[in-house]
């Protein structure tokens, strides 16, 4: 199992840090389940957003791990819902900067937050990321369509993160490494802000 989630983790990074034109999702290609279902995976500050809130609810325990990622997709297709009716939202790709800073710092920290605390974290920038997902739709996408691609590709993102900071937790180390990945991740973060 531990082979196969390095395998896969391994897999999306090569994609994303090899092919430097698919590292930002906000350009808006093809339409339907497809492009929704890309969108999150292809965008790689959505990527570490995504896959920090499963990290950070990992290392959280009990019904967080299920809790706070449910709370970041609803938030999210609320998000979206808002950005597919142009409805304006103040700093979009500032907020999502900031959710890969906040999040990487986190997890870096590895401070129990409270459940509800860490709903309250991941739902205010869930609300960007549904947001950027929204207003990115495809021209010739089907908003419905569109939202489940979204909302499975997050779901999915989220699943990774989880079984990430599960098997991290598995060895003697594995605290120590999520510590650091998180740090890096902040480190990513505080470069979308600045660049």
């Amino acid at each position: 199992m531990a082979k196969l989630m390095r395998k896969i983790v391994v897999s999306i990074l090569g994609v994303v840090l090899f092919i430097p034109s698919m590292s930002y999702a906000h350009e808006g290609s093809g339409g339907g389940f497809m492009a929704g279902l890309t969108h999150p995976v292809l965008g790689f500050d959505h990527l570490l957003a995504m896959l920090s809130v499963g990290i950070l609810s990992a290392q959280m325990g009990g019904q967080a791990i299920w809790r706070v990622p449910l709370t970041f997709v609803l938030v999210m297709l609320g998000g979206g819902i808002l950005g597919i009716n142009s409805v304006p939202l103040f700093s979009v790709e500032l907020g999502i900067a900031f959710s890969v800073l906040a999040l990487g710092i986190a997890i870096a920290l590895e401070n129990k937050l409270s459940p509800l605390l860490a709903m309250v974290f991941v739902g205010f920038f869930a609300i960007f990321h549904g947001h950027a997902h929204g207003t990115e739709m495809p021209s010739l996408s089907k908003p419905v369509f569109y939202a489940c691609g979204f909302v499975l590709g997050t779901a999915g993102i989220h699943i990774a993160g989880v079984l990430i900071g599960i098997i991290a937790d598995r060895y003697k180390e594995g605290k120590q490494v999520l510590r650091y990945l998180g740090a890096g991740i902040a480190g990513i973060g505080f470069h979308l802000i600045i660049g």
